[in-house]
């Protein structure tokens, strides 16, 4: 993979990952990339006249001050950050969530464990048991896409999504998982809930995840 830089505007800069073959298609997800990604961003963000650097998947954005830094210079700083770093620069962040399983906290957690081919406490165990890396925030603020599931819990999101899935939900949508951060419209197959608050606006930094943490999921108890 090879990385891309170019400006977006006047106050931003770009980075993207894409294959070597190719100067217009992206890269396919490799997780060491990705936490090369995350340490750019975390050492970028210290650069005179950045106001933010917000990793995606296989890319970063840098957002700057153009009254106090000038983009040609930050965009060279940018490539000799992005050279000089490594996957194993980054030091996540771990969080443990208690959750709740099965019953109204988690209507879908049979059908999931049905189609996974699993007893409920098997598929319970296996959920908990994995330490997942948040990839990326997106969808609606604090809501952090979770990769890593493991292949035999991938599922299908749900043919009808309900219209209001309430906030700490637990869910697992395709080959990842999540958490609900506030209540909202949603698709994915709900399995259970945590009571960690995991967006508050009242603070600083709003959102509980950042792209590149950790989380584990501890089973408080499961209803059927």
């Amino acid at each position: 993979m090879e990385a891309h830089f170019f400006t977006l505007g006047e106050a931003a800069l770009g980075l993207q990952l894409r294959r070597k073959t190719s100067s217009t298609a992206n890269a396919p997800f490799d997780l060491p990339q990705q936490k090369k990604i995350w340490s750019c961003a975390a050492q970028v963000r210290h650069l005179d006249g950045v106001v933010d650097a917000v990793p995606g998947m296989n890319n970063l954005t840098l957002i700057f001050d153009p009254d106090k830094c000038s983009g040609d210079q930050l965009l060279l700083e940018l490539q000799s950050v992005w050279r000089n770093s490594s996957a194993s620069d980054y030091a996540p962040r771990h969080y443990d969530l208690p959750v709740s399983y099965g019953g109204v906290d988690g209507p879908d957690l049979e059908e999931v464990a049905a189609h996974a081919n699993l007893s409920v406490s098997s598929l319970i165990r296996m959920y908990s048991e994995t330490i997942y890396s948040v990839y990326f925030l997106g969808f609606q603020p604090g809501f952090a896409y979770l990769g890593d599931l493991p292949k035999q819990l991938h599922c299908p999101r749900r043919a009808e999504p309900r219209l209001r899935v309430p906030a700490g939900s637990v869910a697992i949508g395709g080959a990842q998982t999540g958490i609900y951060p506030q209540a909202s419209p949603g698709g994915w197959q709900i399995i259970g809930r945590t009571n960690v608050r995991c967006f508050d606006v009242s603070k600083a930094a709003p959102s509980l995840f950042l792209p590149g943490d950790t989380v584990q999921f501890i089973a408080n108890d499961f209803f059927t």
